[in-house]
């Protein structure tokens, strides 16, 4: 099984689109907490379903069981937070929802986590795909660029 992500911050919606379509995603799952931010017009949430639909033929989900509290991510991003905090905050939110049931393998083979942030190595997208990835195994990641 193969879990891709990506970030929007720093792209293009051409080369965000052509990423997701190039390498064969089939559901775009939006991990963020807030969907309509104005940090990027084409990923609002009702444009963000319309493009990837019209565009690509992906399904879009927003997928909040798979995103940070309000609180853990205002004390990282509004508060200069420590990475290493926000990680075993995000983690163990992960561990109480149980996320690892609560969504289906099927729900996430082929399907691509997105969020903002532009690389996957601070954001909460690269940590709910590896541990999904230690929770189920055989699972393949792919950052997409």
């Amino acid at each position: 099984m193969t879990v891709f992500t990506i970030g929007f911050t720093k792209k293009s919606a051409e080369k965000f689109f052509t990423s997701l379509k190039s390498a064969g995603v089939r559901r775009l799952l939006d991990v963020r907490l807030n969907n309509v931010s104005q940090l990027a017009g084409f990923t609002k949430r009702d444009d963000l379903h319309f493009f990837t639909n019209s565009i690509c033929g992906i399904e879009y989900v927003h997928t909040p069981i798979l995103a940070p509290t309000k609180d853990i991510l205002d004390a990282y991003k509004k508060h200069n937070g420590d990475w290493g905090l926000y990680e075993r905050q995000f983690l163990d939110l992960m561990k109480s929802r149980r996320i690892e049931t609560a969504v289906s393998r099927d729900m996430l083979d082929g399907a691509c986590l997105l969020c903002s942030e532009d690389k996957p190595h601070h954001c909460h997208r690269r940590l709910v795909a590896e541990y999904l990835a230690e929770a189920w195994g055989g699972v393949e990641i792919k950052n997409l660029a």
